[in-house]
């Protein structure tokens, strides 16, 4: 825990800024959001630009065919300051590897800690275990 798919187009990234996207992403989570250090998990999909579909313009950000989607899964109970301060810190991250902060979109999916298996079908957070607090 936490899941990160980080969705973008065809073409618009090199893959040491894919990699430097994955990392500062990384760094926010376990610097602002209580991640362990050993818990990463990420997912970069570059999918054609004509299937990548957005509003240019939603809510006053002037958005590029280099529009970075970020979606995050992680257990449920942060607060809204954590979340703000999480995104703050995803787009001065990721600004280092060129990302426009108007390209940038963000969702944090919150599930509850027993919606997880890391491994062997195995319940990771039993509600009652003392690590169930991640």
């Amino acid at each position: 825990m936490p899941l990160v798919y980080v969705t973008l187009a065809q073409g618009t990234t090199s893959p040491d800024q894919r990699a430097q996207i994955g990392d500062g992403i990384y760094r926010a989570l376990t610097e602002v959001a209580n991640v362990p250090t050993d818990d990463r998990f990420q997912v970069i999909n570059e999918i054609a630009s004509g299937n990548l579909i957005y509003s240019p313009d939603y809510l006053g950000y002037d958005r590029s065919p280099s529009v970075v989607f970020v979606q995050i899964f992680f257990n449920a109970g942060r607060s809204v300051d954590v979340k703000q301060a999480l995104y703050a810190r995803i787009a001065e991250n990721l600004a280092a590897a060129g990302v426009r902060g108007d390209d940038l979109v963000i969702n944090v999916v919150e599930v509850p800690k027993e919606n997880w298996s890391f491994g062997r079908g195995d319940l990771s957070y039993p509600p009652d275990s003392p690590s169930s607090t991640r």
